[in-house]
């Protein structure tokens, strides 16, 4: 029981950098009303292009975080590069422009606080972008390195919910307190990340990596509550060694030549690099896409997380104050809240039953119920046959849909499909295409709203949602409760 508590604990600090990023992310919802109102407490009020920047440049600056975290945490550690990244979410070059000028480090939410510059916002939301761009690429690699296979599942989609705690988180506080007040609430908020990794355990595959052997160990130890001699952690010992040590390293020096123990080791290590990785003297990048096993769970992991990022929850959780604002003003912020509350309690579903009802199921039930709410939201708001009331519902009903299953298994899978030898580059590639079309769909949305109507956008939400559904029937595996290893083999075998 210890050592599982100490995976959740990990993986909460894993998480707790999604929650920044739901926080920041949803921040112009209730914001970006008073930047372009004459009360803005800006030198001046925002253009129609700095407020549709305000809420797509995090995920813009999310891609240069996401490529540059493989590099860090690879040569700092999992442990003190989601501390460089938290950090870079609390320290950011700030220039206070109602002060004498110079240059100086401040505090993450410094530059909005001190600033009146809009153009010094907008840099301040890319920056914050990088960060959490960076934490969200982290997340599924250290929690597969330390997860249970019974609770892999669970843990692995601690990120998404914490996420959507941290759009609840600003919501509420969006709706009570007043401009300032929130941005120190910020600071608060990024200063207990920090915290939170530094009392965390390093990755054994890490230490590994880095020939540490004795620090492997005793990772292992406290990730599975167990004395380090024990047979447990060392047997977990062996089994990482032969993931990311080439396996003439493994041949016992001390053994008799003819051992039939040495052989056996031998033939085991060879089959295991002819069916999934090969480890010795190849780059990852070739590792990655000519490996029959790791190329179909990329490209099936890429479909799945492309299509729901086209069920329309991004543009919807961003301007979703702006939604029931125009659906009914006098509910607006009450309606936020519901809506973030609903968020969270479709990913707890998942953290709950993934490990129970299994992967694939929850991705073919969800999309099927997304594309029904988007289709008829679609037709409520085209025919206005309906009290606001019942839109609102029906917008809680899809997101609830979206996040137990299209929303969240997709990131449960990123952090269990791929052996550790893939698992950093994988995870970049695919975050990075997924911040990328974050940007892209939050830029196209006001212009697809004005071409065919808000309602024409969520008939195409409800498309996307129902080819999800058949695409994942046909492509996604079942994967709960199985190996690292058995999953490449569930891969293999589907390939051939």
């Amino acid at each position: 029981m210890k050592g599982k508590l100490n995976q959740v604990f990990t993986s909460f600090a894993c998480g707790y950098g999604s929650l920044l990023m739901g926080f920041t992310n949803v921040w112009p919802s209730y914001t970006t009303e008073l930047f372009k109102s004459e009360l803005t407490p800006l030198s001046a009020p925002f253009s129609e292009t700095h407020a549709s920047l305000l809420g797509s440049l995090p995920s813009l600056g999310a891609m240069l975080g996401t490529a540059i975290t493989g590099t860090l945490i690879n040569s700092l550690g999992r442990k003190n590069g989601g501390i460089v990244l938290t950090l870079f979410n609390v320290i950011q070059f700030a220039n206070d422009p109602n002060k004498p000028t110079g240059l100086m480090f401040e505090l993450s939410w410094t530059i909005v606080e001190l600033s009146s510059s809009p153009i010094l916002i907008l840099v301040a939301r890319f920056l914050a972008g990088i960060s959490g761009g960076g934490l969200l690429v982290m997340a599924p690699i250290f929690i597969s390195e330390i997860a249970d296979d019974s609770i892999r599942g669970a843990l692995a989609s601690s990120p998404l919910f914490l996420y959507c705690v941290g759009v609840l988180l600003s919501y509420i506080i969006g709706w009570f307190s007043t401009y300032h007040v929130i941005i120190w609430i910020s600071l608060a908020l990024s200063v207990t990340g920090v915290f939170l990794f530094l009392l965390s355990t390093e990755s054994p595959i890490y230490y590994m990596r880095k020939q540490r052997e004795e620090d492997a160990r005793a990772s292992i130890a406290r990730y599975k509550g167990l004395s380090p001699a024990s047979m447990g952690v060392i047997d977990e010992l062996i089994r990482i060694k032969q993931q990311v040590v080439p396996a003439i390293e493994l041949v016992s020096v001390t053994a008799e030549p003819d051992s039939k123990a040495e052989e056996a080791e031998k033939e085991k290590l060879n089959n295991d690099d002819d069916v999934h990785e090969p480890t010795q003297n190849v780059s990852t990048i070739k590792q990655l896409f000519t490996t029959p096993s790791s190329l179909r769970g990329f490209f099936t992991v890429l479909t799945v997380i492309s299509m729901q990022v086209f069920m329309g929850i991004v543009p919807v959780q961003v301007y979703a104050k702006e939604v029931f604002r125009q659906t009914d003003p006098a509910k607006s912020d009450l309606y936020t809240v519901l809506f973030a509350l609903t968020l969270c309690s479709g990913t707890l579903v998942t953290a709950t039953v993934a490990d129970k009802a299994g992967r694939r199921v929850l991705i073919i039930a969800s999309s099927a119920l997304v594309s029904l709410c988007m289709a008829s939201l679609g037709y409520l708001l085209q025919s206005k046959s309906a009290p606001s009331w019942v839109t609102i519902l029906v917008i809680l009903i899809y997101c609830f849909a979206f996040m137990f299953g299209a929303g969240s298994v997709p990131y449960v899978l990123l952090a269990e499909v791929f052996v550790p030898e893939v698992q950093n580059f994988a995870s970049m590639l695919i975050i990075e295409w997924v911040w990328f079309l974050n940007f892209f769909i939050l830029i196209i949305f006001s212009y697809m709203t004005t071409l065919v109507g808000i309602h024409g956008v969520f008939y195409c939400f409800a498309a996307v949602a129902l080819c999800n559904m058949a695409v994942s029937y046909i492509i996604v595996p079942e994967t709960k409760g199985l190996s690292n290893s058995q999953i490449q083999d569930v891969f293999l075998k589907r390939k051939n």
